[in-house]
């Protein structure tokens, strides 16, 4: 059953019903449902319906794509020599269905962009040359690898410039779709489970789909992250290498971001992960940024050249904080990394990056839905003002109504105390914050709980307090 996706479903029915010809780009991160929402939408119904080979090389892909159009209906089909004939075949298939509209779904487009096969320049011959010109033809291309559907197509400056006449990027789900998906698999799950299990997988429906009712969380854990066989075990390993045909380079930036909190410039990046400060590296961070691992902002008042890059993939920062060089075969591995202070640390980074994701669930809970605001983080460029120690703060709202949010996040199992201590240390970031930006607009102090929150002196002088059901908001 199809959770959430109905703003998706219902542009790609809209492309359907179109009078003319239309081209379609499905793009995401990799696991995100973008195939199983395109098969659900249309039922599993395609005039042609084809994916392209990992790691194939060009002969392999044009014997795939020959048998994608038998398995069609296309009857004399030689194997094609090049992609303009593998395209004139295509064009035969259609030809000779009576159907209103041919929906034709190609799916993993980028593996088949082999180096040197003109796989590009055939596409826009045929969407050129000849889809375009006809009113019933439906042409939904999809991919993992974000960057090549964004740069080869979207953004193409050739034969395929302003062609593309619909882009859908499927999103992660929210805690709210995630809740449901729960639901639905009849798992047993809390709000403060589901919270758990995002912090770990994000909004992942193949992540999702991999726990077992009959399991704990814990134990689902433990099966598909830290047993051999478990479905997740070479996740991360897998992920990067069927996204990048290098992904060295990509690890190299992924794992000097995952030593990092705030998250790095670019500058720091050359730095810490061996890179020449060239065209390739510009290349990385946008393949990276384009395939939803990580964020690229500017920090409060700071001009976009001095962007900080942050890790946001939720699987990723897990991995490099909970598994990566861990021995995994201990049984109740997970229930004993819960007992150490590496797991406190991950807790409070992974709640951070959940608030990050639900900004718009924020802005409801703040009563500012509707109002426009410009997201950043900020942190102080004078440890003198702070003891030494710097502060930081990760969730800078800006609102048009000359009011900024200052947004702290708080993780525990527990109920959450406020301390006095804890009260100074906002109440020192506040002031910080406002002596070295120079602001005039108002500053109000936000607490986004994980948990409730015990009602004290301290507490009652945030303006706001989020708790986690307000970010399970729709």
């Amino acid at each position: 059953m199809l959770i959430g996706r109905k703003e998706e479903q219902a542009r790609l029915r809209e492309a359907y019903a179109s009078q003319y010809s239309e081209f379609v780009a499905v793009y995401g991160r990799r696991r995100v449902g973008k195939t199983f929402l395109v098969r659900e939408t249309f039922d599993y119904r395609f005039a042609f319906e084809h994916a392209g080979l990992a790691h194939a090389d060009m002969k392999s892909q044009l014997q795939s794509w020959r048998s994608s159009l038998i398995d069609c209906g296309l009857r004399d089909c030689p194997l094609p020599t090049n992609w303009l004939d593998a395209f004139d075949q295509l064009k035969s298939l259609i030809r000779g269905l009576d159907t209103p509209k041919k929906v034709i779904f190609i799916d993993e487009m980028p593996w088949m962009d082999t180096h040197r096969s003109g796989f590009v320049t055939a596409l826009e011959h045929f969407w050129n040359g000849w889809a375009s010109g006809r009113k019933d033809v439906l042409l939904i291309i999809c991919g993992s690898a974000t960057s090549w559907i964004i740069n080869k197509v979207i953004r193409n400056h050739g034969g395929l410039h302003n062609r593309v006449s619909m882009k859908i990027n499927v999103k992660p789900f929210t805690l709210h779709e995630c809740m449901s998906y729960a639901q639905s698999q009849h798992l047993a799950f809390s709000h403060e489970l589901v919270l758990q299990a995002y912090m770990i997988f994000g909004g992942i429906p193949y992540y999702w789909k991999c726990l077992d009712r009959h399991k704990s969380l814990a134990q689902n854990i433990d099966a598909l992250i830290y047993h051999s066989d478990g479905e997740l075990y070479n996740e991360f390993d897998q992920l990067y290498a069927s996204l990048f045909r290098h992904p060295e380079q990509y690890l190299a930036v992924i794992a000097a971001l995952g030593t990092i909190r705030a998250g790095m410039t670019r500058d720091e990046i050359i730095k810490h992960a061996h890179m020449a400060d060239n065209g390739n590296l510009t290349h990385v961070l946008n393949d990276l940024e384009s395939c939803g691992f990580i964020r690229r902002y500017c920090a409060y008042g700071m001009k976009n050249k001095h962007a900080v890059y942050q890790l946001i993939d939720f699987y990723t920062i897990f991995y490099y904080k909970m598994v990566a060089g861990l021995d995994r075969q201990d049984k109740d591995r997970w229930l004993d990394l819960q007992q150490t202070p590496a797991f406190n640390t991950w807790c409070g980074l992974a709640f951070e990056r959940v608030c990050m994701a639900h900004v718009p669930q924020l802005k409801a809970a703040l009563g500012i839905a509707g109002v426009s605001t410009s997201i950043y983080v900020w942190s102080s460029r004078h440890t003198e003002h702070t003891d030494g120690r710097g502060c930081q703060i990760d969730l800078v709202i800006e609102r048009r109504d000359q009011t900024i949010d200052l947004c702290e996040m708080k993780y525990s199992k527990g109920d959450i105390h406020i301390t006095a201590d804890d009260y100074r240390s906002v109440l020192n970031k506040q002031e910080t914050f406002r002596r070295e930006t120079r602001t005039k607009s108002a500053l109000h102090n936000v607490l986004v709980a994980s948990s409730a929150v015990a009602r004290n002196a301290y507490s009652d002088e945030f303006q706001h307090i989020i708790t986690l059901d307000q970010l399970f908001k729709d």
